[in-house]
């Protein structure tokens, strides 16, 4: 039997956002508005510092605007040395974004992007992760912890299935 290699020519890595404050305390109502605890921060760097020590690289940074996950995403501009103007906030990131949405982002506005990173929330991520890998939002039940990797390898990005599970990692690893 023959089987036919593929060559990926995209990885997208998908990170959750840190340990943030809990909804309503503190006086945050409005969910959008919620930062990153310092606990929150601490790992994030450490998170952060792991990545790039295993020799991830990115070309194109995407966020949610919410501030929990530019917070997170903002650290790993930090541990990476990369500036902080090179992140996009997409309103498709939010967590009631529809997923097709960026798919189109991504393909449309970025089509020579190679290595994404894309830090937001669950469990519209998982959502993601689900439908790029078997087509369906929820096709595939995947348990994203705050703080949490996941690399998708990606021959050619579209709407449904198209990629492969090539790492998922609690913040713990």
């Amino acid at each position: 039997m023959f089987i036919e290699w593929l060559e990926y020519v995209m990885k997208i890595y998908i990170l959750r956002h840190g340990i943030a404050v809990e909804r309503g305390s503190g006086g945050y109502t409005d969910d959008s508005k919620r930062p990153l605890t310092v606990k929150g921060r601490e790992k994030m760097h450490d998170i952060a510092r792991n990545m790039r020590q295993q020799g991830i690289r990115f070309d194109l940074l995407l966020s949610s605007p919410y501030v929990r996950a530019r917070e997170t995403i903002e650290i790993v501009t930090k541990e990476f040395n990369i500036k902080k103007n090179a992140i996009v906030y997409s309103n498709n990131l939010i967590p009631d974004a529809p997923i097709k949405k960026i798919v189109e982002e991504i393909n449309t506005t970025y089509p020579s992007s190679k290595s994404i990173l894309i830090a937001g929330h669950e469990p519209h991520l998982s959502s993601l992760i689900s439908y790029l890998l078997a087509g369906h939002e929820s096709a595939i039940a995947i348990n994203l912890k705050k703080g949490g990797l996941c690399q998708l390898d990606i021959e050619k990005l579209k709407n449904g299935a198209c990629a492969v599970l090539t790492l998922l990692l609690n913040p713990s690893h």
